[in-house]
């Protein structure tokens, strides 16, 4: 452990700054391809009776039409959200006829491009915009990488929590100024060390064949039509995913806020030929928003983003530049498979201890050779992670992905512990023990185990996701909500097509004037 993270945790283990915990917030985006009862993928247009993907507060779609995306309010507690998106999935289910929620992130049988409907989000300028820059990312990294589907993490600590580390900081920036920074060595911290995070929870070592189809690729293949690598952890993480080489030449700086908003606005400006090549408006319909190298902000990818509540019309920059940073949105997560919703309470807690650490651990300023390292370490981790040999870069030198794993584990024992004492319970470090046996015995993790059930039981990719879909159908209908929970997120779906049709009612401009407007600075 550095001197820097023991005197920091030793600082607040003095000032009581267990008290100041319980007030973190934590708020979960989880998705979902809504698929046939064959596992095929879902033609079928949005639900009604789930409301409008617009304006529902919890419940939307994000690329494709059939990806549906439930976000749960920001609470305090770890059940809280838990409890939430239970409740989604029950409703949800209930409405949802013979269809299947795909519970992989990797997808379903996708024959081709075209197969895949992009989102629709109805007549105003705003819905316009949401469907055009999807139609943009299907032109340009293909429709099929728009089934992918992952669960977001949203975190942020509470004021006193921060008025307690300025002060042990010795700080004198005006306090939003101070958490901006702080978050933003979370985040280069995070970029490091996110190759853990990808070993311990990646769920995704093996894909349909379907996905590649025509595509160059390093997989193993499986006489059931299934994709694989044997040691692999999160191929979504992988150049097979959105961490894809159409960005490889982008690089976003996190070295502070205004670098970070400097860069991201530079992408979004700066025509790429590629993109001009596709054209934005043809004939009268638009295929893009714009031919630069980025659409808009959602458009780069990456494992972790600073955030901020945006206002109506609002850029996620604009938010930053505004108010600076509200919460960081953990976005390197798989869908588990073996969980009903998607995650679990010994997740979300080694999430919370694990961008503790990233947050009082010392974190130097990225140079470019940093950048490359870890982007390295995460492809090792994700091709090669449960190998027992498998190496990264630590530091300019080669070290066992084992070793260091077990390290960085050790170091969050103290984190654990205070954690515990806000919580009043060991469930943190309970939590710590399960990913320590996930570095002892790498058979552990859900990657293994995915690819253990289909060896065992002779079954492919496909065959091994619908059953699991099954599964959880079944167990959420075999649990309705009560008539008082169901009327409730039925009222929600009701009254969101209310705003959508009042907003689709209200006078538009021109949509070329909302598209300049939006992405004036």
């Amino acid at each position: 452990m550095s001197e820097l993270l023991t005197r920091r945790l030793d600082a607040l283990k003095a000032a009581n700054a267990a008290a100041t915990l319980t007030g973190i917030r934590r708020g979960i985006e989880k998705e979902s391809l809504r698929v046939t009862p064959t596992g095929t993928l879902a033609k079928t247009p949005h639900p009604l009776s789930l409301g409008s993907a617009l304006t529902h507060p919890h419940i939307t779609t994000d690329y494709s039409e059939a990806l549906l995306e439930f976000i749960t309010p920001a609470t305090t507690g770890i059940t809280t959200p838990l409890e939430f998106l239970d409740r989604v999935h029950r409703y949800v289910y209930a409405e949802l006829g013979n269809e299947l929620l795909w519970v992989n992130s990797m997808p379903c049988q996708v024959s081709d491009d075209n197969d895949v409907p992009v989102a629709q989000y109805g007549s105003s300028n705003i819905g316009q915009m949401k469907h055009i820059y999807r139609l943009g990312l299907g032109y340009r990294y293909g429709r099929k990488m728009q089934t992918i589907a992952g669960i977001h993490y949203n975190f942020s600590w509470p004021t006193a929590f921060w008025e307690l580390h300025q002060q042990q900081e010795a700080n004198q920036q005006p306090l939003q100024d101070f958490i901006s920074s702080r978050y933003f060595d979370l985040l280069r911290n995070f970029h490091r060390y996110s190759w853990l995070l990808v070993y311990l929870f990646g769920a995704s070592p093996a894909l349909c064949q379907s996905f590649l189809k025509n595509n160059d690729h390093q997989l193993l293949k499986r006489f059931d039509h299934s994709l694989f690598r044997p040691s692999a952890t999160s191929l979504r993480m992988s150049d097979l995913g959105y961490q894809n080489n159409a960005q490889s030449s982008l690089h976003i700086s996190y070295n502070d806020l205004d670098s970070y908003v400097r860069t991201l606005n530079h992408a979004i400006h700066t025509p790429e030929p590629t993109y001009e090549d596709i054209g934005v408006c043809v004939d009268g319909s638009y295929r893009q928003l714009n031919a630069n190298i980025l659409q808009i902000e959602n458009e780069y990818y990456s494992s972790i983003r600073p955030k901020r509540t945006i206002r109506q019309g609002e850029r996620p920059t604009q938010a930053l530049q505004r108010s600076g940073v509200e919460y960081i949105e953990v976005r390197v997560l798989d869908l588990d498979p073996f969980e009903p919703v998607g995650i679990n309470a010994d997740t979300m807690r080694f999430i919370d201890m694990f961008a503790s650490y990233c947050l009082l651990e010392r974190s130097p300023m990225v140079e470019s050779c940093d950048q490359i390292a870890a982007k390295q370490n995460v492809r090792q981790a994700v091709y090669n992670g449960r190998d027992a040999n498998v190496k990264l870069c630590r530091h300019g030198r080669q070290t066992t992905l084992a070793t260091w794993g077990m390290e960085l584990l050790d170091q969050l024992e103290d984190i654990a512990a205070l954690y515990d004492q806000a919580e009043g319970s060991d469930l943190y470090r309970h939590s710590l023990a399960v990913q320590r046996g996930k570095i002892q015995d790498p058979t552990l993790t859900s990657s293994a185990r995915i690819l253990n059930v289909m060896t065992s039981e002779n079954i492919g990719f496909y065959e091994f996701a619908r059953r699991q879909a099954v599964l959880h159908r079944d167990h959420f209908l075999s649990r309705p909500l009560s008539s008082d929970e169901h009327k409730l997120f039925a009222d929600m779906a009701r009254d969101s097509i209310a705003a959508q049709c009042s907003r689709e009612a209200e006078p538009q401009q021109p949509f070329e004037q909302f598209l300049a407007d939006y992405f004036r600075d």
